[in-house]
């Protein structure tokens, strides 16, 4: 099987190479009119000194007098993800509803959900994606990765592996049918999840037989096709500023400007310091990933993940349920991919949530959510069989 290496460069930056002290303090002067990350034009990646300096705590050379400081067990909370192993979970749906005592009576096929969580996502934070499909009869597999799963010391290695072991699993799972058929329906959540499908699918290229067994493809969030170190820097500050990100904010739909973009006012400290923390971040990553991105090696395999996505994608109903409001994935873009999916001939359904946050629609409109997923099993043909009381 092989192998998709996302990220593979010899001299890695010092961000890789560095322990998280056991504390580190951001010396900051606040600014009331905060319009661009830019506004730090002194932290520059143009030595890695400054970013070394940042992650360990040196005081940058900001005007103010606001003071903050992070503990070194949040940052590795942050960047390493959980401290076990786990990666994927399965859970099995019941064939009977303990709700309601009704049992399935009509063999019909097997079939699983596979779950590609966003950056940072936990199993826990899918849980609930799971118990839907587990609710109708379908199985699910749950599959999520760190910020360090990509930025980390092997460079990538490590989930290229997890990868190929889940693409071996659901190989293996697809092939050992009984005397029941089994399918395969995909759920990604973010860019993320997205291209972390397209790495399966990669690696699926030369079987038809598996491929011919995959029914369809829920894009939540994702579908964006441009390497743009804009967008990959918002996916990392999100991922690791979580609830304290603007990402998660509803906003008005004016376009999907947050307030740091429209340059209002923020008067209390409070709320000004997740905004510089924030700042400096998407400075920071975006920085990062102009020179990332841009490697010969890890262009080549970003773009290699993206034309199977573009143009060799399984002959299945997709769903793409976005939002004007999304502040990490620009919509314009998820709708400029839908129609070229259309326009190949793909059968492609979507919806726009609006106002709605990056990846948070099914808690902004779980009613609505839920229903546009019923829909769209019964465009895939999934039948699971039918249930009768007892």
């Amino acid at each position: 099987m092989s192998s998709s290496r996302i990220f593979h460069y010899r001299h890695p930056p010092n961000l890789l190479l560095l322990k998280t002290p056991r504390s580190f303090h951001l010396h900051c002067r606040t600014t009331h009119n905060l319009r661009s990350p830019y506004q730090f034009s002194s932290l520059s990646l143009a030595s890695h000194n400054h970013f070394s300096q940042f992650l360990r705590g040196s005081s940058l050379p900001v005007s103010g007098a606001a003071h903050f400081s992070i503990s070194g067990n949040f940052i590795d909370r942050l960047l390493f993800g959980p401290k076990d192993n786990s990666f994927r979970c399965w859970n099995f749906a019941s064939r009977s509803d303990e709700r309601d005592g009704s049992v399935v009576v009509d063999e019909g096929p097997e079939v699983a959900v596979v779950l590609l969580g966003w950056l940072g996502a936990k199993p826990k934070h899918v849980n609930k994606y799971a118990q839907w499909y587990n609710a109708k009869g379908i199985h699910s597999v749950a599959f999520t990765s760190s910020v360090t799963d990509v930025l980390s010391l092997d460079l990538g290695k490590k989930l290229e592996e997890r990868i190929d072991r889940l693409t071996h699993e659901l190989t293996s799972w697809l092939s050992n049918e009984g005397h029941r058929n089994r399918f395969l329906i995909f759920h990604t959540f973010s860019n993320t999840g997205w291209l972390t499908y397209g790495a399966i699918l990669g690696h699926l290229k030369d079987r038809h037989d598996l491929l011919e067994k995959i029914k369809g493809c829920i894009v939540d969030s994702g579908g964006d096709p441009i390497i743009d170190p804009k967008v990959w820097a918002a996916g990392f500050t999100t991922a690791l500023l979580k609830k304290s990100s603007s990402a998660t904010y509803h906003s008005p739909e004016t376009g999907g400007r947050t307030q740091f973009e429209k340059g209002k006012n923020i008067s209390n400290i409070e709320k000004r310091e997740p905004i510089l923390i924030e700042t400096l971040l998407l400075f920071v990553f975006e920085k990062f990933f102009s020179y990332i991105l841009n490697l010969p090696d890890v262009n080549r395999r970003l773009e290699k993940i993206i034309s199977v996505l573009s143009e060799n994608q399984p002959p299945c109903p997709q769903l793409y349920l976005y939002s004007t409001g999304d502040k990490v994935i620009p919509f314009q873009r998820v709708e400029s991919f839908i129609e070229e999916q259309r326009r190949s001939g793909r059968r492609v359904l979507s919806f726009n949530f609006g106002s709605s946050p990056h990846v948070d629609h099914y808690r902004t409109s779980p009613d609505l959510y839920s229903s546009l997923l019923d829909d769209f099993l019964k465009e895939c043909s999934i039948r699971v069989g039918k249930f009768r009381n007892v």
